[in-house]
C-alpha cells in the first residue's frame, strides 16, 4: 500500500484582521502641513512612545483611537501603558483629543469625539490656532437640515388609452340602406313639466351639505359659528364670505380658531345693530402680531454657538484649547511635570551607585 506523506509546504499565514474604524465623524483626524514620513520620525521619544507613535501615524483617518482598541492591536503594552504613552505624545505636541458639537434634530446636540494627529511635533500656539480655525469652519458651515418631505402631489396618472373605434363597414355604393319603417304617433296625455332636479352627471358625486361644509375654510366656519355662540353676531353667508379673508389673516399669523372666536366675542355691547360692521372693525383693530411656526427659529435670534472643546489626554476633562496646554488639564499637568522633571526623581548616577551597592551586598551574602 502506498503511504500518504503529509505535505511539507508551510501553510499560508492567516491574514490579520483590518484595524477597526470608528463611526463616521469620529476617530483619527490628520492635521495639515505635516512633513514627509522618514525613518527618523519620533527618534527623540522613548522606546514605548516611539512604538505607539509609529503605529498611530500609519493608521488611516477615521480609525478608532480609544485606549482599549489600541491595546488590543498592540500586544506589547496594556491599557495603562497605552494611556501613559498617549499622554506623553500629547505633551510632545503630536496629538489633541477634541469634542466637536454636531446639531441634531430640534434642540438636540450631539458631541463627536476626534483625535487630531500630527506627525510633526507642534507647540501649544500652533494647536490653539489650528483648533480655533477648525471651530470657525464649523461655525460657518450650515447646520445639517432634516430632509424635506416630498409634499408635492403625485403626478396625475395618464388616462388609459382607449382603443380607437372600429370603422363602420362600408356599404357598397350600389346598395341603398333600407329606410326605417315609420311608426305611427300615439296620442299621450299632456304631462306637467317635472319639478324634480336633473340627475347628476355620471361620475360626479352629489354635493351634500356635509361636503359643502368640509370644503369651506376654517376662517369661514369660525365666522359662521359665531351666531350659534351668540345671537348678536349672526352673519349671513355673504357676510361670512366678505370677512373670510380678514379672519384667514388671523389664522395665518399663528393663532387658533378658539383665540379668534374669543377675541371677536369678548366685551360685546348689549345690542349690536350691524354684526358685520362690528366684526370688520374688530378684525382690523385687534389683528395679532405674526407668530413663528413651531420649530422655526425666531427672526433675529442668534444661532447657537458651536464650541469646540479639547479633552485632557490623561483624565478626559473638557475645556477650551487655551486652558489645556500640552493637551492636559492643570492637575494632570502638575502630576506629569512632577513625575518627569520633579526634584524627587533620582539622578542616573545615584541609580548606578544603588545597583553597585546591592550587587556588593549579594556577594557578601553568598556562602563561602
Amino acid at each position: 500500500m502506498a503511504t500518504q506523506h503529509p505535505s511539507s509546504a508551510p501553510h499560508a499565514p492567516a491574514l490579520s484582521a483590518p484595524y477597526p474604524m470608528a463611526k463616521p465623524g469620529y476617530g483619527k483626524r490628520s492635521a495639515p502641513d505635516q512633513q514627509a514620513r522618514t525613518r527618523h520620525d519620533f527618534a527623540l521619544l522613548p522606546t514605548r512612545e516611539r512604538y505607539v507613535a509609529g503605529f498611530v501615524d500609519h493608521l488611516p483617518d477615521g480609525a478608532a483611537m480609544s485606549v482599549k482598541t489600541l491595546a488590543k492591536q498592540l500586544p506589547l503594552y496594556g491599557q495603562q501603558a497605552i494611556s501613559t504613552a498617549l499622554t506623553a505624545l500629547s505633551v510632545a505636541g503630536h496629538l489633541r483629543r477634541v469634542r466637536c458639537p454636531v446639531v441634531g434634530t430640534g434642540d438636540e446636540t450631539r458631541w463627536v469625539f476626534r483625535t487630531f494627529w500630527s506627525r510633526t511635533a507642534r507647540d501649544n500656539e500652533w494647536w490653539n490656532t489650528y483648533l480655533a480655525t477648525e471651530q470657525a469652519t464649523q461655525a460657518a458651515a450650515p447646520a445639517p437640515e432634516a430632509p424635506a418631505l416630498d409634499t408635492a402631489p403625485p403626478p396625475p396618472s395618464a388616462p388609459a388609452e382607449e382603443p380607437p373605434p372600429l370603422p363602420a363597414p362600408e356599404r357598397p355604393r350600389t346598395e341603398r340602406a333600407p329606410e326605417p319603417t315609420p311608426v305611427p304617433h300615439q296620442r299621450t296625455p299632456a304631462q306637467a313639466p317635472s319639478t324634480e332636479p336633473a340627475p347628476p352627471a355620471p361620475g360626479t358625486a352629489p354635493a351634500t351639505p356635509h361636503a359643502v361644509e368640509a370644503a369651506r375654510s376654517p376662517a369661514y366656519l369660525a365666522l359662521a359659528r359665531l351666531g350659534r355662540d351668540d345671537h348678536r353676531l349672526t352673519l349671513s353667508a355673504d357676510d361670512c364670505s366678505t370677512l373670510e379673508a380678514q379672519a384667514a389673516e388671523w389664522l395665518a399669523r399663528g393663532v387658533s380658531v378658539d383665540y379668534l372666536t374669543s377675541a371677536l366675542t369678548a366685551g360685546l355691547p348689549a345690542k349690536v345693530d350691524s354684526p358685520v360692521g362690528l366684526l370688520r372693525r374688530r378684525l382690523n383693530d385687534k389683528v395679532p402680531p405674526r407668530l413663528p411656526t413651531a420649530g422655526s427659529p425666531s427672526p433675529g435670534a442668534p444661532a447657537p454657538a458651536r464650541h469646540l472643546l479639547v479633552e485632557c489626554t490623561d483624565c478626559g476633562r473638557p475645556g477650551p484649547p487655551q486652558a489645556l496646554p500640552d493637551g492636559l488639564c492643570r492637575p494632570c499637568r502638575e502630576t506629569h511635570s512632577g513625575s518627569v522633571g520633579g526634584g524627587n526623581s533620582p539622578h542616573p548616577a545615584d541609580i548606578a551607585d544603588v545597583k553597585a551597592h546591592m550587587n556588593n551586598l549579594r556577594d557578601l551574602l553568598k556562602p563561602v
